[in-house]
């Protein structure tokens, strides 16, 4: 097993609902370890930076307006496969399709927009390092 490091986001919708350290025991639990944390309040130029590779997409405005909609923590997991076991945590993107005993299937619903689906991961080893790179400098993941 490679140790890793992979950015996840605690999203505005799950911060309403009080959800944050029932998720962060998930990640725990499944044995990733957060490396870091803080609280950020997305402005519509910034969480477009961030979501910047689905500008073309007919949901991109809908997912900036709810990013900017409330807080959210971004965090830095790391373990074994920690990109691989925090995608199977959060489950399916659509709430509607995740697994109970996900994190979507048990923090999104009910879910009428897919932005609001409790957490985002990062999808690959480069998207990990490009997105934390994007929420953490050097000097907090020492």
């Amino acid at each position: 097993m490679t140790n890793q490091r992979t950015l996840s986001i605690i999203k505005p919708d799950a911060v309403k609902k009080g959800v944050i350290g029932q998720i962060l025991a998930r990640f725990e639990a499944k044995g990733l370890k957060v490396a870091a944390i803080k609280k950020v309040y997305l402005n519509a130029q910034t969480a477009g930076e961030f979501y910047a590779e689905h500008k073309e997409r007919p949901f991109f405005g809908e997912l900036v307006d709810f990013m900017v909609s409330g807080p959210c923590y971004p965090l830095v997991l790391e373990g074994p496969n920690a990109i691989m076991a925090n995608r199977e945590l959060m489950g399916a993107t659509n709430p509607t399709k995740a697994e109970a005993g996900t994190i979507r299937g048990d923090f999104a619903m009910p879910c009428t927009d897919l932005s609001a689906n409790a957490v985002h991961g990062s999808d690959s080893e480069e998207s990990a390092n490009r997105e934390i790179s994007f929420f953490f400098s050097a000097s907090e993941l020492a």
